[in-house]
């Protein structure tokens, strides 16, 4: 078996994990990417080829015999590669880019992310020396002549143009340093992932995800640890980031949440769930409800937004990643006991959508009132993009920002607590509970990155007209779920005070 740089990379993260993907497929792929993964991929494959061309001209490998064509290459010193695959007796890697450097006799490597200099920039670093190492070992074994070792990234300062200016939406980083302080460790890992996925005995006992709260878990979990329950001692909020509480849980064989001992150590939110579960009981704080309710004023506009984040960007104004907002819907209550009236918009051509969306904000929304949002700060932070890009419209997008009120925020300062919430504040988990006869699982569209990816399809042509128009209903069916959810939400409360 030659270990490849992706299985290594999973190996390091969760050995049983990759283990399984090689030796029980089955397993490893029994869900559908879901489309936020699948996303994640697209945009990867669009960024690849993107940045090639930043090195012109080159050869793209992509022959049967993919190796023996790149060493022919190699050999022949081509000056740019793409996709070179190399291959030893234990191990295979495919690069991104090769660029020969005349001056030192040297090929430098170019790794492409599609990711930036942003967010968790320590740990993306980390795991691109890793990334990066792997294939400097490979090719070092196979005396490919190296230079230099670079990352290649989204400039996240970077702000388009009318074209795109390659060269400012990539930043070239220099990796060569990192990659030589981890290489001999990076190389002990390899020859002990390698020999462990080479074996065909399954690896006994749980996966080392175990000890790592939900959200961490890897691929296989369920099947590594059919101990544990689908609701247990991993989903207490925020467990994850306290390691050394959830260990000493695991390691006293504590997986349900009814079995934590009173006196454990927990924040009093971590607490407060564990003792909804424990007694099955409902708490709420009708002073605190009344007191939130009574912030809000007539007429009430429930607003919902649906966006999609380009790496690449597409329209002048917008850096990497910038959420292009296409479509809101928003129910409107002007008294308190009638049914709100619903209005939408939904933006479906390939341009950029802000004029028209922000003009059917500003026709559609009331001037007054409160503006309810669930998680308040993605609206938000929505609309101050809108306004940097459009600043004729910043005294309206900030006026819409001062009225905006947080629903959520009754359910994350636990003013409402409910064991079947457990612990979680989307809105998908708190409408089941509060208001079962509304439902996003009857729906074609039940979360935000289906949506994304819906519309992404809709304006690059990807549907026929008929699946077109089908697509576009069904977004606005589920984006005006999200208001008139809110709403029932909204009207639960007020019956409960």
């Amino acid at each position: 078996m030659k270990l490849t740089k992706t299985d290594y990379l999973i190996w390091k993260d969760c050995a049983k994990n990759a283990w399984l993907k090689i030796h029980k497929p089955d397993i490893y792929f029994a869900e559908p990417l879901s489309a936020f993964d699948q996303g994640i991929i697209e945009t990867g494959n669009e960024v690849d080829v993107l940045a090639r061309e930043l090195f012109p001209g080159g050869v793209l490998v992509s022959g049967l015999d993919a190796s023996e064509e790149t060493k022919k290459l190699i050999k022949s010193q081509t000056s740019v590669i793409y996709q070179p695959v190399f291959e030893t007796a234990l191990y295979k890697v495919i690069c991104d880019i090769l660029v020969w450097n005349a001056d030192s006799k040297t090929y430098d490597l170019y790794e492409v992310k599609a990711s930036n200099s942003g967010d968790d920039k320590k740990k993306k670093d980390e795991l691109y020396t890793y990334d990066i190492a792997f294939q400097y070992l490979v090719l070092k074994e196979l005396n490919v002549p190296l230079g230099r070792l670079s990352l290649v990234r989204f400039n996240s300062e970077y702000v388009r143009g009318a074209e795109l200016d390659l060269e400012q939406l990539f930043l070239k980083e220099d990796f060569t340093e990192k990659v030589m302080k981890v290489s001999n460790m990076v190389k002990e890992e390899m020859k002990i992932a390698q020999e462990f996925l080479a074996s065909e005995k399954e690896p006994f006992g749980p996966c080392k995800c175990v000890t790592r709260g939900r959200s961490a878990h890897c691929t296989t979990f369920s099947y590594s640890n059919p101990h544990i329950p689908d609701y247990s001692v991993h989903d207490i909020s925020r467990i994850g980031m306290s390691k050394k509480k959830l260990e000493e849980l695991i390691d006293s064989s504590i997986f349900l949440i009814e079995d934590v001992p009173e006196d454990f150590p927990l924040s009093e939110k971590q607490r407060n769930q564990v003792t909804a579960t424990q007694l099955d009981k409902v708490f709420i704080k009708k002073d605190e409800i009344n007191a939130f309710l009574k912030n809000i004023s007539m007429p009430i506009s429930f607003l919902d937004y649906e966006t999609f984040a380009a790496g690449i960007p597409r329209f002048a104004g917008f850096s990497p990643f910038n959420q292009i907002t296409f479509q809101f819907s928003l129910h409107i209550l002007e008294e308190k006991d009638k049914e709100p009236r619903h209005a939408e918009f939904i933006f479906t051509e390939d341009k950029n959508p802000d004029e028209e969306f922000i003009l059917a904000l500003k026709e559609k929304l009331p001037s007054k009132g409160s503006v309810i949002t669930w998680n308040k700060s993605f609206e938000m932070g929505r609309n101050k993009n809108l306004a940097k890009r459009n600043p004729e419209h910043k005294e309206f997008l900030e006026n819409l920002n001062s009225r905006v009120i947080d629903l959520m925020d009754v359910f994350s300062e636990q003013h409402y607590i409910h064991p079947k919430f457990k612990g979680k504040t989307s809105i998908k988990y708190i409408l089941p509970v509060l208001a079962p006869e509304l439902s996003y699982k009857a729906l074609d569209i039940q979360e935000g990155a289906s949506a994304s990816d819906s519309w992404n399809k809709i304006v690059k042509g990807e549907y026929s007209k008929e699946e077109r128009l089908e697509k576009i209903e069904q977004l606005k069916t589920y984006c005006k779920l999200d208001t008139y959810a809110m709403y029932a939400i909204w009207k639960h409360l007020s019956d409960l005070v």
